[in-house]
């Protein structure tokens, strides 16, 4: 019995103990807690924000600078919607739309019923005023001849003057019937001529070479010069442009229009293809203003000619400077987009991308617009990537998250 109240004494927790190990363990979770908030604190106090920009690079500016941008559209000198001279009805048609046409080349014919009944009217016209005039000169043939034979009969008194006079008469009379019919013969000749145009104006030919870029009827239609109404008749074939003659028309603000000479140089850059440069030149000046948009229109030649260019493309244009003479450096400095360039204590500034994504502050001296872009003088240098849009938080030596390039700017 001694032995198993021993046992179970052995077994009583000792209550004694309990306290400080409780004591312990939320001291334990205390600290653990205060190490975690420290860690935060100072996470918070001493943490570098990582702003995202995008950047663009700055370029060298060449020797035949832009003094300015404009935008405007490729337009065809010679672009034309071929119709019929007649009214008619379509009978074939033979364009397709970017089909290349030569001069003279048939694009559709008409209904010539018509236009055949016509002209062979006026083939009989002309055979009966031919053969008028044949009767006729018959007659006069024979009329001069009893004239001379009069006149020998009359010498020996054998017919009177009266008779002689009749006779004369006679192949004066047949004289001018004859004129007569030979102006009946010439206006019988011209309704012929007539009656061929009318035939060959059912035949509509290409009026100068060039691609067809429209086809505007279809056969069994009715075409006509000019339009009837309601929507049945159309007032053309197709549309034919002469891709030789393509140019560029730009509006440039009259403010700015001095700047704009003859034949100077320019570089035209094609909104589908940003990455090519076609060489032009100035080829005129309208002398006219737009007074609602306060522009001037300036015409601009395509040096260099291709079929990627077509009607109504979207383009920018730069007009040149010169080109410098030989040997003669001058500090054009850089072209840097004017969202890249922000104000500092009033002072134009830039901010530079270095190692680390790191941003460096540069101090500006500005030059001249160009368009969207600026002119730099000093502070950058050609190939160096800037932030765009700069926040004003952004401060020398941020720390910066790139998140585009732009590869647009010029």
């Amino acid at each position: 019995m001694d032995d198993n109240r021993d046992l179970l004494s052995a077994l009583r927790l000792d209550r004694t103990l309990a306290p400080p190990a409780k004591v312990a363990l939320w001291v334990g979770l205390a600290a653990g807690l205060l190490l975690v908030v420290l860690a935060y604190a100072a996470w918070a106090v001493f943490r570098v924000d990582t702003l995202q920009v995008r950047t663009a690079i700055a370029t060298r500016i060449a020797s035949n600078a832009s003094v300015l941008d404009a935008s405007g559209y490729v337009t065809a000198r010679r672009m034309a919607t071929v119709s019929s001279k007649i009214t008619g009805k379509v009978r074939e048609v033979m364009i397709e739309e970017g089909q290349l046409i030569k001069a003279g080349q048939v694009m559709a014919t008409l209904d010539p019923i018509d236009a055949d009944a016509l002209r062979r009217l006026a083939n009989s016209q002309l055979s009966v005023s031919q053969s008028q005039q044949g009767s006729v000169r018959a007659q006069l043939k024979l009329a001069e001849a009893d004239v001379v034979r009069y006149q020998e009969l009359a010498a020996r008194k054998f017919v009177s003057t009266a008779q002689m006079e009749q006779v004369v008469a006679q192949r004066d009379a047949l004289r001018a019937q004859l004129d007569t019919a030979q102006r009946n013969v010439q206006v019988a000749s011209d309704q012929l001529r007539i009656a061929d145009y009318g035939v060959d104006n059912t035949v509509i030919r290409a009026p100068f070479s060039g691609v067809v870029i429209a086809k505007s009827a279809q056969p069994g239609e009715i075409v006509s010069p000019l339009s009837a109404g309601g929507g049945f008749t159309r007032t053309g074939i197709g549309t034919l442009v002469d891709m030789d003659s393509l140019e560029i028309e730009v509006d440039v603000n009259e403010a700015y229009i001095g700047r704009v000479l003859p034949k100077m140089p320019v570089a035209a850059v094609l909104n589908a293809y940003p990455e090519w440069k076609i060489p032009a030149e100035v080829i005129a000046i309208i002398p006219s203003a737009d007074r609602s948009k306060a522009t001037v229109k300036v015409r601009i030649a395509l040096t260099g000619k291709n079929r990627r260019i077509v009607p109504e493309m979207g383009v920018k244009v730069s007009f040149l400077e010169a080109a410098k003479s030989a040997g003669v450096e001058q500090n054009e400095g850089v072209r840097a987009p004017a969202a890249a360039i922000g104000l500092r204590d009033g002072k134009p500034v830039a901010f530079v991308v270095g190692a680390e994504q790191k941003v460096e502050r540069r101090a500006l001296t500005l030059g001249r617009t160009m368009g969207e872009d600026r002119q730099v003088l000093a502070g950058l240098s050609a190939g160096e990537a800037i932030v765009l849009s700069p926040p004003p938080t952004l401060a020398d030596g941020g720390q910066i998250q790139v998140v585009a390039a732009d590869k647009g700017n010029p």
